[in-house]
């Protein structure tokens, strides 16, 4: 597969998130400023906790609502515990206002959480 349209950019509040759903695979959009998105696993490995839509979303991270795990959004590593293992982080583009995102190639080797 390659690039999908999931969303519209309208669709995500500034510095907040909306999960979404793509081949099956859950997934965090997280809009980080007025043009940045960002597309990460949307399941804790912490605990099998959605990320979005209840995540504090920061300057380049969102926090599990549940435990306070903060993951990286590029690297999808976790950057406070209880979490110790990453996240899937996903390509994702935005353009013409549709936010594009591509599951079957993370860019990282992270496994998704399995619980």
């Amino acid at each position: 597969m390659s690039l999908s349209k999931v969303a519209d950019l309208e669709d995500v509040p500034v510095r907040g998130s909306i999960a979404v759903a793509v081949h099956g695979v859950p997934v965090a959009l997280v809009r980080t400023d007025a043009e940045t998105v960002k597309a990460v696993h949307n399941v804790c490995s912490h605990q099998y906790y959605e990320l979005a839509p209840e995540g504090w979303v920061g300057d380049n991270c969102i926090e599990c609502a549940l435990h306070g795990s903060v993951f990286d959004l590029d690297t999808g590593e976790p950057a406070s515990l209880p979490a110790l293992d990453p996240i899937p982080v996903y390509d994702c583009t935005v353009e013409n206002g549709a936010i594009l995102v591509d599951v079957d190639h993370p860019l990282n080797d992270a496994e998704p959480p399995r619980h």
